[in-house]
C-alpha cells in the first residue's frame, strides 16, 4: 500500500499542471516611523528587498509611510487601502509591516509618521476579507497582532512572542532577505514559501544575537490554523512541525508551505482554483497525519489513497 502511495504522489508531482488564469496578488508594504536615521536607512533596505521580491513574483506593489506631501496621515491611507484590499474578492493579499511598536498592557501599536495604527484598527479593517492573506508584522512588541487577525485562509506572522519584547528587532531585515532567498528553500523544490522564510529569517536572528553574546530580546511566532497561539521556530523539523500543542489544537505550518511570494516550476502554471483546491487537500492531509494514532494502518492508509489520488487528478488536469 505504500509503495502504491508513493508512486501516485510522484505521478502527481510530475503531471501537467493547468495554465494559470487571471490570479491578481497585492502587497501593502508599511514602513512605519523610524526614529533615528539608522532605523530609516534599515527599513528602507528592507523595503526595497520586498518590493524586488514581489516585482519578481508579480505582485501589485503599495508603499505607504515613505511619501512627501499626503495630505492624509500615514494612518488613513492604510486603513484605506487595507480596506480597499479587504473588499477585493480573490487573489492573495500580503501585508507587511516594518518599524517599531509599543505595546501598554492592553493596546498595541504600530508607529507611523502622525498617528499610529492598533491592532485592533487593522483586525476591524480587514475583518471582511475573504482573500487568502499573508500578514507578516516585523515590529517589536508586535505579537498581539497575531492574535488580533488569527482567522481562516490566514497566516500571521509576528516578530515578538511577547507585547513586551520591545527592543527594536533584526527579524525585518531576516524576514526581507529570506523571502525569495533560494538558500531558505529547504524542500528543495525551487521556490521559497512563506514557511521556509520565516524559519530562515527565524534562524538567523537567533545566530545574530548569539554571534554577539546577546541575551535574544525577540522570538518570533506563527499562526495559519486560525487558534490564534503561534508556533515559534525550533518547534520545527525542515518543513514539518515535530512538536505539537498540549491543548490538542492542530499545528501551524501547514497553509504557510503553500504560499510564495515568488512562484517557481510547477506551481507558477497552476490555476488558482487547481492550486485552492491542493491547498485545501494538503491541509486535509496534514490534519488526518495528525490523527493516525487514533485509526487503525488499512483506514488511515485508505484515507491517505483517497486524498493523493485526488491530488494527482488535479495536476494531470482530468
Amino acid at each position: 500500500m505504500k509503495t502504491a502511495l508513493c508512486a501516485i504522489f510522484c505521478l502527481a508531482l510530475l503531471g501537467v499542471a493547468r495554465t494559470q488564469s487571471s490570479d491578481e496578488r497585492s502587497l501593502i508594504l508599511v514602513i512605519g516611523a523610524p526614529g533615528e536615521p539608522e532605523y530609516a536607512e534599515s527599513f528602507s533596505n528592507s523595503a526595497t528587498l520586498w518590493q524586488s521580491a514581489a516585482l519578481k513574483g508579480g505582485l501589485q506593489t503599495r508603499l505607504i509611510g515613505q511619501s512627501c506631501g499626503q495630505r492624509e496621515t500615514d494612518r488613513e491611507e492604510l486603513l484605506d487601502t487595507l480596506t480597499n484590499e479587504a473588499a477585493k474578492p480573490s487573489g492573495e493579499l500580503w501585508i507587511v509591516f516594518i518599524g517599531h511598536g509599543t505595546y501598554d498592557g492592553r493596546s498595541a501599536k504600530f508607529n507611523l509618521r502622525g498617528p499610529d495604527v492598533t491592532a485592533a484598527e487593522v483586525a476591524a479593517a480587514l475583518k471582511p476579507c475573504r482573500r487568502p492573506l499573508a500578514f507578516i508584522q516585523c515590529a517589536s512588541a508586535s505579537s498581539p497582532f497575531l492574535a488580533a487577525l488569527s482567522g481562516s485562509n490566514r497566516v500571521v506572522i509576528t516578530a515578538t512572542r511577547s507585547g513586551h519584547e520591545i527592543n527594536a528587532t533584526r527579524f525585518a531585515s531576516c524576514m526581507a532577505g529570506a523571502i525569495a532567498d533560494p538558500a531558505a528553500d529547504l524542500d528543495k523544490d525551487g521556490q521559497t514559501s512563506l514557511l521556509e522564510a520565516y524559519l530562515k529569517a527565524s534562524r538567523d536572528v537567533a545566530q545574530f544575537y548569539k554571534d554577539r553574546g546577546r541575551l535574544q530580546t525577540e522570538h518570533a511566532l506563527l499562526d495559519d490554523n486560525g487558534d490564534g497561539l503561534g508556533t515559534p521556530a525550533d518547534w520545527f523539523e525542515g518543513v514539518r512541525a515535530v512538536k505539537t500543542p498540549a491543548n490538542g489544537k492542530s499545528v501551524d505550518g501547514v497553509r504557510a508551505h503553500e504560499m510564495f511570494l515568488v512562484r517557481g516550476g510547477e506551481e507558477a502554471k497552476l490555476a488558482p482554483e487547481v492550486r485552492a483546491r491542493r491547498d485545501e487537500l494538503e491541509q486535509k492531509l496534514s490534519a488526518l497525519r495528525g490523527r493516525k494514532s487514533q485509526l487503525n494502518q488499512d483506514e488511515y492508509y485508505r484515507q491517505v489513497e483517497t486524498i493523493v489520488l485526488e491530488m494527482a487528478r488535479l495536476y494531470q488536469g482530468k
